[in-house]
């Protein structure tokens, strides 16, 4: 997405005019979150906030939890419903919803007839790790790109495991 020169002020008209991006995860084929990154608009680095729009009948991502990240929804418009833990709720204009990195795991989806649309942001660290436990899989984001890990190749090691014994 080409981005405008970053400046301090975007008007309610600007962004409304601002081109949205489609995204979709490539694990959920009923992912459809069309956004206007407003941070990145603004010139922020570390700090990320979104305006995000979920098409009727359409979901947000995947269900998932962050290992490092902190993340927030914020609802202006529309009506969700929100799963955290084991829990679904309905969502409308002016819920909030944290998460600290560590859980809950969290998903949103817009199973009602407008538009479900929200802010999203929390922090952009460089390095994390999203997990998505009903897939086992996990998401490693970092300076480098984005790898795809399949829980069931993951090797555990400790300190011992790079130790050198004497006799070796």
């Amino acid at each position: 997405m080409n981005m405008p020169d970053p400046k301090p002020l975007w008007t309610a008209d600007e962004i409304a005019a601002a081109p949205e991006a489609l995204v979709r995860h490539p694990w959920n084929p009923n992912s459809e979150v069309y956004m206007r990154p407003v941070s990145m608009a603004a010139g922020l680095s570390r700090t990320v906030l979104t305006l995000a729009r979920v098409p009727p009948g359409k979901e947000s991502f995947v269900y998932h939890w962050h290992e490092r990240d902190e993340e927030f929804l914020f609802i202006l418009s529309g009506r969700g419903r929100a799963e955290i833990g084991e829990e679904v709720f309905e969502v409308g204009p002016g819920d909030f919803m944290g998460f600290a990195p560590g859980g809950p795991s969290h998903h949103l989806t817009n199973p009602y007839d407008e538009d479900l649309v929200y802010l999203m942001g929390g922090e952009r660290s460089g390095t994390d790790i999203g997990h998505f436990p009903k897939l086992g899989r996990r998401i490693v984001f970092s300076p480098s790109g984005i790898a795809a890990v399949d829980e069931s190749a993951v090797q555990t090691m400790t300190l011992d495991d790079f130790l050198v014994k004497p006799g070796d």
